[in-house]
């Protein structure tokens, strides 16, 4: 999940969404008809937000190749909290915050 450019992994990240969706949305009309063991939903739900969550870490972890591209990380991400309210946890913050200081230190320097 590592390899590709900042358009192809924020393409990934809205493709594992759209999958996750999908699940909850079967499962839910699975349970509305018949009856399901909530392990069973559970692990199904767990199974599908690992592609969402694989491909968030990808976006997370990018190293932007310049002031453009980070602003576009950042702004894709803010979006991705504003509209799911979901929240980044303090690690996924830390290096967020961490490859923006790398970046910004590297600009000082040139």
């Amino acid at each position: 999940m590592e390899d590709g450019s900042l358009f192809e992994k924020m393409e990934r990240h809205i493709e594992a969404q759209r999958a996750t969706a999908k699940t909850v949305r079967e499962w839910d009309e699975k349970r509305a008809v018949e009856r399901v063991s909530p392990v069973i939903y559970a692990g199904a739900l767990a199974a599908a937000s690992k592609e969402d969550e694989a491909a968030r870490l990808s976006l997370v972890m990018h190293r932007p190749a310049d002031r453009n591209e980070s602003d576009r990380k950042l702004e894709y991400l803010a979006a991705y909290v504003l509209t799911t309210r979901a929240a980044l946890d303090l690690k996924e913050m830390r290096i967020i915050e961490a490859i923006a200081d790398d970046l910004e230190r590297a600009e000082i320097a040139s």
